[in-house]
């Protein structure tokens, strides 16, 4: 069997969060057992807007901020998604982020 690239095990682990839920670029290298690379990531991410099954406006940097809204057009787009899925957002970053956030190393097993 084929392995998957780095950016489908990262595709992999965004379409599992949950609606409501945000997760950080960190999170996700670490839970496909490369800690260390958030940046690329991000690369991942940024090459996602295109794939409708791919949630990416649920990824967020460690902080809550939505690093990634240049990419979905309009830069109130990603709030506006999160909004509607009911995530707190103020001043491009998510309020509450513990609250909403989604853990992939605890959650996927």
């Amino acid at each position: 069997m084929e392995e998957k690239s780095f950016f489908e095990r990262v595709y992999d682990v965004v379409r599992q969060i949950p609606g409501g839920k945000v997760t950080s670029y960190g999170a996700i290298a670490k839970s496909i057992g490369a800690a260390k690379s958030a940046r690329m990531v991000g690369y991942a991410m940024n090459s996602a807007k295109d794939l409708d099954d791919v949630p990416a406006h649920r990824v967020v940097n460690r902080n809550g901020l939505l690093t990634g809204k240049s990419h979905f057009g309009d830069h109130s787009a990603m709030q506006q998604m999160l909004a509607a899925e009911g995530v707190k957002v103020k001043d491009n970053k998510v309020q509450d982020l513990e609250k909403y956030f989604w853990d992939p190393v605890e959650e996927i097993k």
